[in-house]
């Protein structure tokens, strides 16, 4: 008899209060990166009604106009209609960024030249996970969760749908029967939208233009549908909710599938391997899997502040793997040079393309800046370990 078992993950849009703060907060991180690839950053935005409020601390060389990028990040993700309870012309932006402590940059400052025993910013663990359930090598049911958000946007954006808010969420759960997706039993969707919508019209349209064009045949014929199931979604936004940096990593990353180390991403520059330690956690475990070592894959990574090499790594697969967990432990101590210095060199980590990052997941997307989903490591693993299987490389 199969082993049923049933998993839930959710997604938001990039008008969610606490989507909006990190947002704002690597919109800044870029403009810093862009006239100074040797910033540091730790910026944290708290967003409310009509309100914008940016902290935290910063080294760089640039000049960065916190307004101008606060209501430039607002315009692009679509507050720009004051019924929604913010707008991105005559919001307040405030701004109490203040220097990095000298304590953490003395710890972190880079050696020269091809030195590449820079410590990392902060301790701390972080976990990567990859598995063969979708072609991205993401969980399924966190996938399904962004493609349903993405499309809530696309029609808001294009006017397919009318009277939308930027502010949404999904939520799907999916039936697994030993341990492979067959199903999604239940699909959960609140939109904001203006009060001159009609509702029973909104759940039709979104169910028509949105569920059943991203679920199709996945969508179970008894599977539970609920859109705005308090009746209505028109308070929405930083107006129904005050939204903070950091308070989505689970979105972030796995969808609550496979652990998390709890450190959040957005704002942060490369040196706080709360970052850049999860995206290399995320490049070995896809590239163990697509090497075909394992089906599912967990790295976890931990660092102590001021220090370059990690004090621990740990490889689970979860009674998957096609050689001994030993060996692969083993190889990718051979294959990856998991420094932080190391690491931003590898991924090339000092470039503004983070704003991007902020929104529908840091893993799983097809996106060239995106260097942590490359497979280019496969052929070296799979010599490494002695393992002679084809597998899909991409460089």
């Amino acid at each position: 008899m199969a082993k049923i078992e049933y998993f839930t993950s959710e997604s938001v849009t990039e008008g969610h209060p606490d989507k909006v703060a990190d947002q704002v907060s690597d919109a800044i991180l870029d403009e810093m990166l862009r006239q100074d690839s040797e910033s540091r950053c730790a910026a944290e935005t708290l967003t409310t009604t009509g309100t914008v409020h940016v902290a935290g601390e910063a080294r760089t060389k640039a000049y960065v106009d916190i307004q101008k990028i606060a209501r430039a990040t607002l315009e692009k993700i679509g507050y720009t209609d004051s019924r929604f309870g913010l707008h991105h012309e005559d919001c307040g932006v405030w701004s109490a960024l203040h220097e990095q402590s000298v304590d953490i940059a003395q710890g972190v400052d880079e050696g020269s030249g091809e030195d590449l025993d820079q410590g990392a910013g902060d301790q701390g663990m972080m976990f990567g996970f990859a598995c063969k359930e979708t072609p991205e090598l993401m969980p399924f049911p966190i996938t399904m969760a962004h493609k349903l958000t993405l499309r809530l946007a696309e029609v808001r954006r294009s006017g397919a749908i009318k009277g939308l808010g930027p502010d949404g969420k999904s939520q799907v759960s999916v039936r697994y029967e030993d341990g492979v997706p067959k199903k999604i039993t239940a699909v959960v969707i609140a939109q904001q939208h203006l009060d001159t919508v009609s509702e029973d019209g909104l759940r039709k349209e979104i169910e028509e233009k949105v569920i059943n064009e991203v679920c199709g045949d996945w969508l179970d014929k008894d599977a539970r549908i609920h859109i705005n199931a308090t009746g209505k979604f028109v308070i929405g936004g930083p107006h129904g909710d005050a939204g903070l940096t950091g308070r989505k990593i689970i979105v972030d990353t796995y969808g609550g599938m496979g652990r998390h180390g709890g450190g959040a991403f957005s704002g942060k520059d490369s040196s706080k391997v709360d970052r850049s330690g999860a995206y290399m956690a995320r490049y070995v475990a896809k590239n163990i899997v697509a090497a075909d070592l394992a089906d599912r894959c967990e790295v976890q990574l931990s660092y102590s502040i001021g220090i370059s090499k990690p004090t621990s790594v740990n490889i689970e697969t979860f009674g998957t793997s096609n050689v001994d967990e030993e060996k692969i432990a083993d190889a990718v101590g051979k294959v990856f040079d998991l420094r932080p210095k190391a690491i931003v060199k590898q991924l090339k980590l000092k470039r503004p393309i983070f704003q991007k990052t902020a929104a529908y997941g840091h893993f799983g997307r097809e996106d060239p800046d995106f260097t942590w989903e490359k497979t280019d490591k496969v052929s070296e693993l799979q010599e490494t370990v002695g393992l002679k299987v084809e597998a899909k490389v991409k460089a």
